[in-house]
């Protein structure tokens, strides 16, 4: 009886074995490395464009194939050279025609003489064709078709790899990488990479605006800085130089009031001066104002800080408008004590809320109230100016805190004088301070202007007493 006869089994050398285990193995760990880079780069730029980066894939489709093809060749040819054993359940495992097909991109292999050996449907639908194209049986006739009358762009030149774009007059464009086979020949990989380019020139074209963007602002920064320099020279110069002969014509007003060298004569030349006089310490108030504020924007007031008791700069605003809101039929009101201190400018907090309680007053119509609080949490002070006044609507809020804001509005340009620096000057202290300033105000039902003032810390209090 015969005895059956075992499956051939191709031995196969140690050697033989590692080095294709080897080649497979760097292939997929390059295929890895690839695409995580490649994903990384992509999520970046979509980042930083905000624009669709579907088209980027391209890129990493492309260089994944290569590696893949790699792979491919490699495990075919070492499964031709019977370098690896046989699998009895994968018998078609290698089949060359069907391992190009599962490149995603076009993909063909080509004779050392430059001749078509083999080539996927996508490479085949590159040229217009539905199966192997026989006009494209050279390398050179596969360029020229998938060029279509188009140009020829070198990216890259080395004796490993070649890359050239094809820029179609269609306005498409094709990436063909070239890459030396071992045994002879070589293979392309064809990828288009239209929507590629489209979004990088789209990126190099946002890119160029920004920079644009960047260079006007920048610009134009240093022309407001100038201009303000400019201003604040302008203003420093003008309120010196009026105030000494205001000051002149105050002083000489007065001494014809009280008629210092004998009588005027007519009684009418009293009412002259007493107007000459009273219009010239306006004037002289006004300019004060502004040399003030300009002081204050320009940082040539420094601030004199010091531990300040909040309730004592309360009660001292309190007295020093109880005559004029008297005078004006107002109550005038001071919230509960809120023993708190602040680290300021003694002077110039009072200044703060004293211009805001004089606004308060002025715009207050006979029977109204006007309240002063000061409320302490655990970060901070709030000083509050409140008034049952005339109010503001959101524009003329919006503009109070600006210079002169009274000149460009007729309702209080009319009824009530001043420059319009109070509220301008309030904000500069209160930012100075390290704090902010909020105005809240609805016409016809009042105004509440809001301070909010940081606390010192407590190691801070004991030196500063000292």
């Amino acid at each position: 009886m015969a005895r059956p006869r075992s499956p051939s089994v191709r031995r196969v050398s140690p050697v033989s074995l590692a080095i294709g285990g080897t080649a497979i193995v760097a292939a997929l760990l390059f295929i890895a490395s690839d695409l995580l880079r490649s994903i990384e780069e992509m999520r970046v730029l979509a980042a930083v464009s905000n624009i669709d980066a579907s088209g980027i894939w391209i890129g990493v489709e492309q260089r994944g194939a290569v590696a893949l093809v790699l792979a491919v060749l490699a495990a075919a040819l070492a499964y031709r050279r019977r370098e690896i054993p046989a699998a009895p359940q994968f018998p078609e495992l290698f089949r060359l025609s069907e391992l190009i097909e599962t490149v995603p991109v076009g993909l063909a292999l080509w004779s050392d003489k430059a001749e078509l050996v083999a080539c996927n449907e996508r490479f085949a639908r590159r040229l217009s064709h539905a199966e192997a194209p026989a006009a494209a049986a050279t390398y050179h006739d596969a360029i020229g078709l998938l060029l279509g009358g188009g140009r020829m762009q070198p990216v890259l030149e080395t004796p490993g790899n070649r890359i050239i774009e094809l820029h179609r007059p269609d306005g498409a464009c094709l990436m063909v990488d070239e890459r030396p086979l071992a045994s002879g020949g070589f293979i392309t990989l064809v990828t288009d990479i239209s929507e590629r380019k489209r979004t990088d020139l789209l990126l190099s074209s946002v890119q160029e605006e920004q920079r644009e963007l960047a260079r006007r602002y920048h610009h134009e920064k240093l022309k407001a800085e100038a201009a303000s320099r400019a201003k604040t020279s302008f203003l420093a110069h003008l309120s010196h130089d009026i105030r000494t002969p205001l000051n002149h014509i105050i002083g000489f007003s007065d001494m014809l009031k009280h008629e210092t060298w004998g009588p005027l004569g007519d009684a009418r030349y009293l009412d002259y001066v007493e107007t000459i006089k009273s219009s010239g310490e306006k004037l002289l108030a006004s300019f004060a104002s502004i040399l003030e504020l300009v002081q204050f924007e320009s940082g040539g007031r420094p601030l004199d800080v010091t531990v300040v008791d909040v309730d004592e700069v309360t009660r001292a605003v309190i007295r020093r408008f109880s005559a004029q809101a008297g005078r004006a039929g107002l109550t005038l009101a001071l919230a509960a004590p809120c023993h708190a201190h602040v680290l300021a400018d003694r002077y110039c907090l009072e200044r703060m809320l004293g211009n805001l309680m004089d606004n308060a007053i002025r715009f207050t119509p006979i029977g109204g109230r006007v309240g002063l609080a000061a409320r302490a949490s655990a970060d901070g002070i709030v000083l509050e100016v409140a008034d049952s006044g005339i109010g503001m609507s959101e524009a003329q809020v919006r503009r109070l805190s600006q210079p002169f804001v009274f000149g460009e509005d007729e309702a209080f340009a009319h009824d009530h004088d001043g420059a319009g620096l109070g509220v301008a000057i309030a904000r500069s202290i209160a930012e100075l301070s390290g704090g902010r300033l909020a105005i809240s105000s609805r016409p016809s039902l009042g105004t509440t202007v809001a301070v909010s003032l940081p606390l010192p810390l407590p190691e801070a209090l004991p030196k500063l007493a000292a």
